[in-house]
């Protein structure tokens, strides 16, 4: 028989602290690096840097997003979709989750020093100190555009994969950064917005709360536009080639319906499957990128 404890039995302290390292968000920031080692050359990279490269970027993100779990504790604990949270719950104690925090980061910045390249490892340090202490302490407590500003940490991840392959981060790199740039305020409002109750519990200064949900969802159409536009980059100036240009112009058509609905016919269900959408979005364009890189590459059309 299965009993009530059984039931509701506590995540093991392992996964407490794997939480802690927000793994969804870390895999499609690490994806978004592995891309970018791949676009840095027109060859295979090879194993040596894209394995440490990836680990170590993927141990200096966790231990950025456990250092954002810790410092906000006390606002998780008052949001639903957060309140669950080992540092929330009060089950690790900042003692604990700093001690891990700088464990893993430690692990990420000797590696990738070590075995990737010097380069990379400050250009990630710089990430993890912009996301975990300027946005989370600064930005985000204090002004409704904190996604905006802060948003540059999150859109790192390219820069730091082609800086571990190719040991410098040319332009065609910031045009990775600058399409995630763009793309994380539509993506985030969106979820704002439909969590909007949660953050006024929480006191965060969300742009939902501060101006309202019609002024936000004008933001949001306004940025998918901007989006749109920041993706033909790679195809302007001859990064990529038509695969690329095909599934950004079938990708965007879609993202920018997500935006317009949110606009103009808002819903929680509808900013709900537009922040399901983004993810995918995004994930989409950059596997598209790749695959357009080797077809231009090895299949010229």
């Amino acid at each position: 028989m299965i009993t009530q404890t059984a039931i509701h039995k506590p995540p093991s302290r392992v996964a407490q602290y794997w939480s802690l390292t927000k793994p969804r968000v870390t895999q499609l920031a690490v994806f978004c690096a592995v891309i970018g080692m791949f676009l840095a050359t027109d060859d295979f990279p090879g194993w040596h840097v894209l394995v440490w490269g990836t680990i170590g970027i993927w141990l200096l993100a966790g231990a950025a997003f456990a250092v954002n779990c810790l410092i906000e504790a006390e606002v998780d604990a008052r949001m639903a979709r957060t309140a669950r949270r080992a540092t929330a719950m009060g089950e690790l104690s900042p003692t604990q989750v700093l001690i891990f925090s700088a464990i893993i980061g430690g692990a990420g910045m000797g590696i990738l020093y070590t075995l990737v390249n010097p380069l990379t490892m400050w250009l990630t340090f710089v990430t993890f100190v912009g996301y975990a202490l300027i946005y989370t302490v600064i930005l985000k407590p204090n002004t409704p555009q904190n996604i905006v500003i802060g948003g540059l940490s999150g859109a790192m991840p390219p820069a730091l994969g082609w800086a571990a392959v190719a040991g410098e981060v040319p332009m065609q790199a910031w045009l990775l950064v600058l399409i995630i740039f763009v793309w994380t305020p539509p993506h985030f409002w969106a979820l704002a917005m439909y969590r909007r109750d949660d953050y006024v519990r929480s006191g965060l200064p969300m742009l939902p709360v501060t101006h309202g949900m019609r002024y936000t969802g004008q933001q949001v159409w306004l940025y998918s536009v901007a989006l749109a536009a920041c993706t033909l980059f790679p195809y302007a100036v001859g990064m990529s080639g038509v695969v690329y240009l095909a599934a950004a112009v079938v990708l965007n058509a879609i993202f920018l319906r997500h935006g317009w609905m949110i606009h103009k016919h808002y819903s929680d269900q509808v900013a709900r499957k537009a922040f399901a959408w983004s993810i995918v979005y995004l994930s989409l364009l950059f596997a598209a990128l790749l695959v357009d890189h080797y077809v231009k590459h090895y299949l010229p059309i």
